[in-house]
This record gives C-alpha cells, structure tokens and sequence, in this order.
C-alpha cells in the first residue's frame, strides 16, 4: 500500500480543515471566546493534525505496518504521538482560555485529555485518507491486472514473432555457408532463448541470473547478426542469488536499444548493462541516425506498469543527446511473498 500524499490528498485535506475551521469558528463565536483564541487554538490544532497524519502515512504505517509487521510498536508509537501533540495543544488552549492553573488536571487526567484531544480532528482526516487511498489502490490493482494481461498476450506474440525467426534464421543461413562452427553455437543460443521463453511465459518475475543468462544469448545474437554495429558490455558489482526481475524485462530494455540506434560513422552503438545491489541500469550511446518511432514506446510503458505491482520504486529514465539510460528496481522478494 502506498502511502505517500498526492495532490488528491492534500486537496482532501484542505477542504476538510477549511470545513472544519469555518465550523470551529462558529462555535467559538457562540460560545464567546477570546479573539486569542480564534488565532492559536484554531490554527494549533489544525496544524498539529495535519503533522499527525503526515507521520502516520509517512513514517508509521510504512514502516511499522507495510513492512516490518510490528503492529504492536505502531499502535504504542501511535498513542505517543497523539498524546504528545494533544498535551502542547491542551496546554495551549488552557492558556488562551485563561483556565486555573491551580485546578489543571492531574497527570492521568491531563494525559487522556491529551489523547482525545487530537484524536478525533487527525482521526477523521486519516479516516477520509485511508478509505482514499484503499479504493485507489484497488483501482489501479485491477488496471494494472488488466495491463498485465495485455502484456502476457503482447509478451506471448513477441516470443513467437515471424520477423524474429526470419531475422534470425538468414543469419544462420550466411553462417552456415561461413562459418559453420558459429552456426552451430548460433543455433544452440537460440534454443536456449525459445526454450527459456516457452518455460518462463507465465511466470512474473525470473531470477536475476536466469535473466542474464538469457541476456548474454540474446546479446550474442545481436551482435553475430548486426556484427560491429554494437558493442554490448556487462558489469556485475554486486551478486545475482535471491535478486529477481520481471519476467522478459532485460529483452525489453535490448530490444528497445536495437530498435532505436543504428550504427553510423562515428562508431558502434556502446550499451553497458549494470547490475547493482537495488537497480539494474541499461545505458547506451544514441546514433545520429534519426528514428521514426518515438524514443519511449510501449515496452517501456508495459514493464513501468508492471513494476507497480512489484515494487515501490518506479522505472527510471534518463534521456539526453548522447545517451538513453534505463534503470529498473532489483525485486527482493520477502518470505511471504
């Protein structure tokens, strides 16, 4: 569940404290209350909720709930927070209404006032924030699934592509009159890339070193086919065991290159691929020869999709003159995974 406020939100927030203000200002001036008290209770205490939910979302919930499990230090963390904000707001209002400090209440008495205090301002905000942001998150579960489908039907064609097999056969066919020896190591990488399409087409994510092992047959065709036009290069800084990455990601992210750079007089298209502890970074050098599709086509678009459901880090692109960088989040899974 993510957490994190967006523009919605924080548009929620504001209608709901500018409701809530509008009546607490009509209920003071019923009840008579000091002009110091329009200027400090009033906007304490909307301040104070919002710093609540703002720890709730953002510190609480994500680590204690999503993450950790540890329901228990949320709930008492939780009375703290609120406990420690409704005292400073009691207090405060004490003081503006010129209450008795000989008749301030004792500690357990002071403490509850302190928890109720607050309590019900942050908790109708957080009520609103929270029903919010779970009918989101089923929506764009149920968009992301129905994506998901559409990729495994497009991911499904492309593994049976025609123009794939007639590409790659005319290449065997000139090796087999050149070079037979790499006709046959051809032959075999192109085995291993079928067989490791058919077996991983239902599956969501791959390990990490299954996805290389394919990448490096599926650079080897790449470069027995367009010879020096590329100049693939992969550095490992980090090791590959109990990694994983979605399904066909890495063929994305290949394909995506060739389909987009074409050698020119300046030399070879240069792609590094970097495995690092949490991303996998896929960065090439652009030719001058211009493409007639867009730079970010649907492939990139289908696996940011995907990385919704698997990860809280997003897809992150980097486009400039001379290079197009690439890099995906490395999923851990957790136990209960």
């Amino acid at each position: 569940m993510n957490t994190r406020l967006n523009k919605s939100d924080y548009l929620v927030i504001i209608i709901v404290y500018a409701v809530t203000i509008i009546f607490n200002c009509f209920d003071y001036y019923r009840s008579e209350n000091a002009l110091i008290e329009y200027l400090i209770d009033i906007p304490l205490a909307a301040i104070f909720s919002f710093a609540i939910i703002l720890i709730f979302m953002y510190w609480l919930i994500p680590s204690y709930v999503v993450k950790k499990k540890k329901y228990v230090h949320f709930v008492f963390f939780g009375l703290i927070i609120l406990c420690f904000f409704g005292a400073i707001d009691f207090v405060s209002g004490y003081w503006t209404g010129n209450g008795d400090w000989s008749k301030f209440p004792k500690w357990y008495d002071f403490l509850l006032q302190s928890f109720f205090r607050l309590s019900d301002d942050a908790g109708f905000v957080f009520g609103i924030l929270l029903a919010k942001k779970f009918y989101e998150g089923q929506a764009q579960f149920f968009n992301v699934q129905k994506q998901q489908k559409d990729n495994e039907l497009k991911l499904l064609r492309s593994q049976i592509d025609p123009h794939f097999l007639f590409n790659n056969l005319n290449t065997l066919d000139a090796l087999i009159d050149s070079d037979t020896i790499k006709a046959k190591e051809y032959i075999n990488r192109l085995s291993l890339i079928y067989r490791y399409l058919i077996q991983t087409k239902d599956a969501e994510v791959m390990e990490l070193s299954e996805e290389i092992a394919f990448a490096e047959n599926y650079i080897f065709l790449i470069e027995t086919r367009f010879g020096n036009d590329y100049n693939f290069k992969i550095k490992r800084e980090t090791l590959l065991r109990d990694k994983f990455l979605p399904t066909g990601s890495i063929q994305t992210l290949l394909e995506n290159v060739v389909k987009h750079n074409k050698a020119d007089h300046n030399g070879p298209i240069d792609v590094v691929v970097a495995i690092e502890k949490q991303w996998l970074t896929v960065i090439n050098t652009k030719s001058k020869i211009k493409s007639f599709e867009e730079s970010f086509g649907t492939g990139l678009k289908n696996l940011k999709s995907r990385y919704k459901l698997l990860s809280d880090l997003e897809v992150q692109i980097i486009n400039t003159d001379s290079k197009f960088k690439v890099s995906i989040p490395i999923v851990q899974l957790s136990n209960e995974s």
